[in-house]
């Protein structure tokens, strides 16, 4: 969640500055060979983003990993597996059955990844080229696409595709903690192109539109669009309409605002929400408090993402609840086959 931090500038930035520093000598130490990176036997495209959260990797991910498999490519996804309590190398998915592991073992966007590709293994890993010889001994993938790979310089890679998100704020473009850059934006130069995301959600920024354009990368704009997902089992809700109904939202996600947009952009009338940090582990209590605050709102049915979903599709809900799935879309797709063509021909 997207907070204004202006009044912890005397905390923060001292931390920001720390972090700099760690950030500038381990890049330093890639850049001039210092520290080692490895190459895997297959090309890797590397799916990322300059920020934490928010961004949309995951349908990027996807888009990516079908458009390679019509063009008849071998594929698999390696992922970190951000907020598992498992350690080394787990096998999500073999691309034949669906996920093979939980999602606390593996990662909520890892276990949606599986849910939704078929046809495509994927391995989560702390240590990406380790998982990423695990993925090749046992499937021969010719590509790999690496989820959150931009800052993960210990793995080669052949393409580097960087996502930035149209909401973007200037205040937001300062180093974590006190901003959200994972590192400074200079460094965005190392990708081979970027997308910005969200776009029929909020046009750029000027501020942000005069960065990109400082850039010389290669810029496709994209559009993010929400329809009601097929994994959903409760109340037949692929059938349901959200226009003019009362609905009440929740989500742990790194961009809730967008989500609320999408909503709206879908003509449901926002009665209530709850919002979770990202990557929030639900319990049954959270249903239940979620269902009290609903029925005081008069609400006809819940609302949820995909990403959400898969992590509270065991608990009890009184509420009918209709799941979101989102889904990338360019205005350019045509030139953007054409940047990747080396890789789908």
């Amino acid at each position: 969640m997207r907070l204004n931090k202006e009044y912890l500038i005397w905390f923060l930035f001292p931390l920001a500055l720390f972090y700099w520093g760690v950030v500038y000598w381990r890049n330093f130490f890639y850049n001039f060979g210092f520290f080692v990176s490895k190459r895997l036997p297959c090309i890797v495209i590397s799916v990322g983003n300059i920020t934490v959260g928010g961004t949309g990797k995951t349908p990027m991910v996807i888009f990516l990993a079908q458009l390679l498999k019509r063009h008849g490519k071998k594929v698999a996804i390696l992922s970190r597996g951000y907020g598992r309590k498992s350690k080394g190398t787990v096998l999500v998915t073999d691309g034949l059955s669906g996920p093979i592991s939980d999602f606390e073992e593996c990662g909520d966007e890892p276990y949606l990844l599986a849910n939704i590709l078929d046809g495509i293994p994927l391995v989560v890993d702390d240590d990406r080229f380790r998982g990423g010889m695990f993925l090749t001994q046992k499937f021969q993938p010719q590509i790999i696409i690496l989820d959150d790979g931009f800052q993960h310089r210990a793995l080669e890679r052949d393409f580097d595709l960087v996502l930035v998100n149209a909401r973007d704020r200037m205040i937001d473009h300062k180093l974590i903690p006190y901003g959200i850059l994972r590192e400074p934006w200079g460094n965005i130069t190392r990708a081979d192109a970027i997308i910005v995301t969200k776009t029929n959600l909020q046009k750029p920024k000027p501020f942000l539109s005069r960065k990109l354009k400082e850039t010389d990368l290669r810029i496709f704009n994209s559009q993010m669009e929400s329809t009601v997902s097929p994994i959903c089992c409760h109340s037949n809700s692929e059938s349901v309409t959200l226009k003019n109904k009362k609905v009440f939202i929740f989500s742990a996600i790194g961009d809730p605002a967008s989500f609320r947009a999408s909503i709206n952009n879908l003509g449901a009338i926002i009665c209530g929400m709850k919002e979770f940090e990202d990557h929030y582990s639900y319990s049954q209590q959270d249903l239940e408090t979620i269902d009290i605050q609903a029925k005081k709102t008069n609400a006809e049915y819940l609302v949820t993402t995909e990403k959400d979903w898969v992590k509270v599709q065991n608990f009890t809900s009184g509420y009918p609840t209709v799941v979101l799935g989102a889904h990338i879309r360019f205005s350019k797709e045509k030139e953007l086959k054409q940047l990747l063509q080396p890789f789908i021909s």
